[in-house]
């Protein structure tokens, strides 16, 4: 089976981390993802900036690490991204800021790559 999974939730939020163990069970599984969509405040777990304390669980370099040891697609919602202050090197130099903070792994696109991911997979989960 296909999936598409869509992260509505911020890290730190149990259901961002419920997100990321369901996507590794699919895998586990022997089903694949299409693509995961970060949207609203889940677009901060693409972010490279993140410093959770040390007893935490680092949420957002978990997300990269299984993004890039399963060469998935992960978008992240430029809108919400860019109104949260994520950007990658193009948007940076765009509205002429100093840095980038998107994680390796992950893009920025448009809401129609959700749309993309309703048409091509078998089932769309939601968390957040």
């Amino acid at each position: 089976m296909k999936f598409s999974i869509a992260i509505y939730a911020a890290p730190g939020q149990q259901a961002a981390y419920s997100a990321l163990r369901f996507a590794q069970s699919v895998i586990d599984q022997g089903h694949s993802i299409y693509r995961l969509f970060f949207y609203a405040d889940g677009v901060h777990n693409s972010t490279k900036l993140a410093s959770p304390p040390q007893d935490e669980i680092h949420l957002p370099d978990q997300w990269q690490a299984f993004i890039q040891d399963h060469n998935l697609d992960a978008v992240v919602c430029i809108a919400a991204a860019l109104r949260r202050g994520i950007l990658d090197q193009t948007e940076a130099d765009r509205y002429e800021k100093d840095a980038n903070n998107l994680q390796a792994g992950f893009e920025l696109s448009g809401l129609g790559q959700l749309v993309d991911a309703a048409v091509h997979s078998d089932r769309i989960i939601t968390f957040g």
